[in-house]
């Protein structure tokens, strides 16, 4: 299992990821941290260096948790001050419960098939779910150039070659939960769309 450049460092990390969103890199985190309660008890699915723990949530009133497949991230959340565990949730082990959980621009590494960790996420919820996920990005891009490089240097390391959404078809994912879907909306200059879902 080899995992790219990015994300063998948070800083590496943080810095592509601000790269690529420019002037909209904050937006995207600031319309997760407004669905979010305070005094609410929060899991962060493939959390990353956890970006939204340490810039929003850490100096509110939340219960935050970080779950992901990456030590060295976990370890930074965790030197942060925050909790998180390694979590491999390709194998499909039932989540911990949390008033809030939440993924950021993780769903598409389920890919063909999300709607099991979706599933997952709502019955481990107790009041809502956040699922913020990118439409826009350099690895579905119509220039094989930077689509080759998209997917090179954005490989998580998890053993999979996963696509990437577009509005279309995540749209098309979350019409299948459209009794529990409260919120759609396009984030981070159409970069992303945020679904926020009661369980």
């Amino acid at each position: 299992m080899t995992t790219s450049l990015v994300y063998r460092n948070g800083t590496v990390y943080g810095l592509v990821m601000r790269m690529l969103y420019g002037r909209h890199y904050a937006a995207r985190f600031r319309a997760v941290d407004s669905e979010i309660p305070s005094g609410a008890c929060v899991l962060d699915l493939c959390c990353g260096p956890a970006t939204l723990y340490t810039r929003y949530l850490r100096d509110r009133d939340v219960d935050y948790r970080g779950l992901d497949l990456n030590e060295q991230f976990v370890a930074e959340v965790r030197h942060a001050g925050g909790r998180a565990d390694v979590w491999d949730l390709h194998a499909g082990n039932p989540l911990p419960s949390a008033d809030v959980v939440l993924m950021q621009a993780s769903l598409y590494h389920f890919l063909p098939d999300p709607a099991p960790v979706l599933d997952r996420m709502l019955a481990a919820a107790r009041e809502k779910v956040i699922v913020a996920e990118p439409i826009r990005n350099f690895a579905s891009s119509d220039n094989r150039v930077l689509a080759t490089l998209g997917r090179r240097y954005t490989d998580p390391g998890d053993g999979t070659r996963s696509h990437r959404f577009t509005e279309e078809t995540l749209d098309a994912l979350f019409a299948g939960y459209a009794d529990r879907v409260r919120e759609q909306t396009l984030i981070a200059g159409g970069r992303e769309k945020l679904y926020v879902l009661t369980p």
